[in-house]
């Protein structure tokens, strides 16, 4: 069994202040699931009608789901934020399902996800210092007695490595899952096979049909849906109880 399972390709630097940036595989694939959501988004908001149906229909669904997810969790007072919520939730299934067409799913890179957590760590210091001001929020540091402060900070760090963490590593962990089973169900096929004189019937992979399938069913659809709701859940609760109170 031959499976390599490495990081993305680099495909070229280019030089910015004197600093050579490589532009990788997870570069490309971003560029390429971002065109993707504009276009489908542009197509889903092209010829809007009163009375809805057909593509409008799910339009309109769609965006109620993501309001209504918002307001369930950050209530209605936090409606704002659901533009964010919603990019950062088909930003990452989206990602995720890239698999499906034979892209690399970029949210299997950690410098990925931990850009999703560190944005919601700004958002949230953000939210804190606006509704509570700078003294405030250092004063949040040592509360309720100074000596909880190395926790407190802790704490902070401790937030946005777990979800980047928490997210890449199940991607990641899935990725690498169905490539050795695949290459162990190709080996299987090739030894059960490989007496059969005909070269065409031998290299059959019979065992690669079915269980791959049943296996792309929870690793990309389940499990890409599952961390991209986790994220979205957690920056809600995060960037919600870092703001005021309301209805």
């Amino acid at each position: 069994m031959n499976v390599q399972v490495t990081g993305p390709k680099i495909y070229f630097t280019f030089d910015i202040f004197g600093l050579e940036i490589p532009f990788t595989e997870t570069m490309r694939n971003m560029l390429i699931v971002s065109a993707f959501i504009l276009i489908v988004c542009l197509w889903l908001a092209s010829g809007l009608k009163k009375v809805p149906k057909g593509k409008q229909v799910f339009a309109e669904w769609l965006v109620k789901y993501f309001y209504n997810m918002v307001e369930d969790t950050m209530g209605r007072h936090n409606l704002h934020f659901t533009p964010y919520i919603g990019t950062l939730f088909m930003f990452s299934i989206v990602g995720s399902l890239s698999s499906m067409v034979t892209l690399k799913p970029y949210t299997s890179n950690l410098s990925v996800t931990l850009t999703f957590a560190l944005m919601t760590t700004v958002m949230v210091w953000f939210r804190s210092i606006k509704t509570n001001g700078v003294g405030g929020w250092l004063k949040s540091f040592v509360d309720p007695v100074p000596v909880i402060l190395p926790l407190n900070i802790i704490s902070e760090v401790a937030n946005p490595v777990s979800m980047a963490f928490r997210h890449f590593g199940n991607i990641a962990a899935g990725t690498i899952i169905t490539s050795l089973i695949y290459g162990a169900l190709a080996s299987l096929s090739n030894m059960v096979l490989g007496w059969i004189p005909n070269d065409f019937i031998a290299n059959i992979p019979i065992f690669q049909l079915g269980l791959p399938a049943v296996l792309s069913l929870y690793f990309d659809l389940f499990s890409s849906y599952l961390q991209a709701f986790i994220i979205c859940t957690l920056t809600m609760v995060y960037v919600g109880g870092a703001g005021p109170e309301g209805d």
